[in-house]
């Protein structure tokens, strides 16, 4: 049985401008115990599709179970099993951080979870907060507050929405330690990112989302495997090439070119000699899931257009 099963899941929402389809035919299962990555752009569909899989929104068509558990006909159910990260940082004022986190576990009937909320505390760095209330803490403390609220009922599947969006590095580091001991534990675990090198690292398989649709499903080592084999990557503060401008990923100073060999990475440096482009710390890297990421967007609006001329 998938821990989560998605099943031909549209949804549509009606606009001033006329309705607009947020999501169209996503069809995947995680499986228990997996660490499975939702990646896609702004708008690539990622919060709706969790939204509906924890009940706050309802599809336009197609089903979503958690365990074998509908989310629309057994909605208690399937709730019961999900402890769900929202993007939002949303809390009650009027609670400190550990009457916040009893109440959380009073809406899933958990009795004398002092225990657990203590450890909750200390592994998420709450420990000396615990008699704060809410509205004195920063929103990095506030985030923390969230992933122990959704934990607090110990859900066997963990969704995470942006966890880290606008965090310090050390609740990342915290909150990944955290998060991976639950999944050697057992626990399924449902992230979407921005940052790539987190899901790189955790995430065992990875779906991208374009449009509202699925436009890859793999396992992360098969999708990295896939990729260009190297990545030419130097600083310059000249113009490229055009014949390489149109191939390069460009921040600021830092260029990166795709390489399948050693020999198309001696074109590269050979045509940035002749147009006499200055370059400096120049390294050859393997190509890395941001690498992979691109170019499936790109392969995508480039089938997007195809579809549309047609």
């Amino acid at each position: 049985m998938a821990a989560v099963s998605f099943q031909s899941v549209s949804k549509t929402f009606s606009t001033p401008r006329g309705p607009f389809q947020a999501l169209d035919g996503v069809s995947l299962d995680i499986q228990e115990g997996e660490f499975f990555g939702l990646l896609g752009p702004n708008g690539a569909g990622k919060t709706t599709l969790i939204s509906i899989l924890a009940g706050l929104a309802r599809a336009t068509s197609g089903s979503v179970s958690v365990l074998g558990h509908d989310v629309q006909s057994q909605f208690a159910d399937a709730r019961r099993q999900l402890g769900v990260v929202p993007q939002e940082l949303v809390f009650d004022p009027f609670f400190n951080v550990r009457e916040t986190l009893r109440l959380q576990s009073g809406y899933f009937g958990v009795r004398d979870n002092d225990a657990w909320i203590d450890e909750l505390l200390d592994a998420l760095g709450l420990a000396d907060k615990a008699s704060a209330n809410m509205r004195q803490l920063s929103g990095g403390m506030k985030r923390r507050v969230l992933v122990a609220q959704a934990l607090v009922h110990k859900p066997p599947i963990i969704v995470l929405d942006e966890p880290t969006a606008g965090v310090d590095v050390e609740l990342r580091q915290t909150l990944w330690q955290f998060v991976a001991r639950l999944n050697k534990q057992g626990h399924t675990v449902l992230l979407t990112t921005h940052y790539l090198e987190e899901a790189e690292a955790l995430c065992t398989r990875l779906a991208m989302l374009k449009r509202g649709r699925v436009v890859a499903l793999a396992r992360t080592s098969e999708l990295l495997g896939a990729a260009s084999a190297n990545v030419l990557r130097f600083k310059t503060d000249d113009a490229l090439p055009p014949a390489l401008a149109q191939v390069a990923r460009v921040t600021g100073r830092v260029a990166q070119l795709p390489a399948q060999d050693a020999q198309e990475i001696e074109q590269y440096l050979a045509a940035l000699r002749a147009a006499g482009v200055r370059v400096e710390d120049v390294e050859i890297r393997k190509a890395d899931l941001e690498d992979v990421f691109l170019n499936v967007m790109a392969e995508a609006q480039e089938d997007a257009q195809r579809e549309q001329r047609a």
